[in-house]
């Protein structure tokens, strides 16, 4: 049995504890589509962080001039309910010798993200990630981000966020 079979099963196993009937017709193909969209959704066990680090630009004129990418959006998977938490990561930092490319910023947010996560954790990896392979000395990064197991389970609490803060600072 292939790995999409033991997914499979698995939901069938889920569907048929909570009380529903597998030859529904609405139900038909959801163990294959929730088999397929869990495997997207987890993705980022499967990125190679060094290969979307790799890829620096010398800073060619040195400055303390603060580099800020705001706003790059995520979802994930609190690891405690397996529920979606979402919402938005800043990054700040001071380049030393190098920069990155752009784009890698978002990559490397989807790498860690696409994981089953705590968002405290989350923050670490993104911000200790960055320090590693640029060096900086000053590295920022702040996640603002809705937990659907605070909001539609347990205490129900809709409008409430949390937010998290890395800071490395020399």
């Amino acid at each position: 049995m292939d790995r999409n079979e033991n997914l499979e099963n698995a939901v069938k196993i889920i569907l048929k504890e909570v009380g529903e009937d597998l030859n529904r017709y609405g139900l038909i193909d959801t163990p294959k589509r929730v088999s397929k969209s869990l495997r997207e959704i987890l993705s980022g066990y499967n990125e190679d962080i060094e290969k979307i680090m790799e890829k620096r630009f010398p800073l060619e004129n040195k400055t303390s001039d603060i580099v800020k990418i705001k706003n790059i959006e995520f979802f994930s998977l609190c690891e405690h309910h397996l529920l979606p938490f979402f919402g938005h990561v800043d990054i700040e930092y001071i380049p030393k010798n190098e920069i990155l490319g752009l784009s890698k910023f978002g990559r490397l947010v989807d790498a860690f993200s696409k994981r089953l996560q705590v968002q405290e954790k989350l923050t670490k990896q993104i911000g200790e990630t960055i320090v590693k392979y640029l060096k900086c000395d000053y590295v920022k990064v702040n996640i603002k981000a809705t937990h659907m197991c605070m909001s539609m389970r347990g205490i129900s609490k809709s409008s409430s966020f949390t937010e998290t803060e890395f800071l490395h600072k020399i």
